[in-house]
């Protein structure tokens, strides 16, 4: 009988998380395969993009493997109660981290309004100037976040699937390029967000 050739009772997903060695990522991409449905109830209930709640449900599993791994979960609940549970407050802190930078951006000024009172010529090169910028920075960060995420985030950019991604990179499922690749660009806007 293969390993997987049944559903796999969150027993066995946790004990072949803990066990480790190669079998681990093989349990990993199941336990992530078998509550990503959360992605689609968070969009509806939390009223955030796929993207968004892609991003906060790929760190929740992340941070659920490492309760795991180190013994943090117990299991005085069940495992997908637990999930549910980190899930939904990593998406409230989504929306207010989303709050957050809305209520900045009214505060700062607009750099549009500024350009409109500079006279035609002067106005397009501080235009210039300021994409010039923004590109130079888009590859210093890539460079910063690691030649992985480089890579990956340059071949989605390319048009590259998340399967064509999962096969070039060594990924053993597209689910897993995407939670990598969802990853990356996270911290990609973060560096961004630093900058603002």
């Amino acid at each position: 009988m293969r390993p997987f050739s049944r559903q796999l009772s969150d027993a066995d997903l946790m004990v072949g998380i803990k066990a480790g060695g190669t079998q681990r990522r093989l349990y990993e991409n199941k336990l992530y395969e078998k509550y990503q449905y959360f992605i689609a109830d968070g969009t509806h209930k939390h009223r955030l993009s796929e993207d968004e709640c892609a991003s906060v449900y790929s760190d929740t599993i992340l941070v659920l493997f490492d309760h795991i791994s180190t013994g943090q979960f117990e299991g005085r609940s069940g495992l997908k109660t637990y999930l549910y549970k980190i899930f939904n407050n990593k998406c409230v802190d989504e929306i207010r981290k989303k709050t957050t930078n809305r209520s900045s951006v009214h505060d700062a000024f607009s750099l549009d309004d500024t350009l409109m009172q500079l006279p035609d010529e002067s106005r397009s090169i501080v235009q210039q100037l300021v994409g010039q910028s923004d590109v130079e920075n888009l590859h210093r960060y890539l460079r910063e976040l690691g030649e992985k995420c480089r890579t990956m985030i340059l071949s989605w950019g390319e048009g590259y699937s998340d399967d064509e991604i999962a096969q070039a990179m060594g990924y053993n499922s597209p689910a897993v390029a995407k939670t990598s690749r969802l990853r990356c660009l996270e911290k990609l806007r973060e560096r961004f967000r630093e900058m603002l």
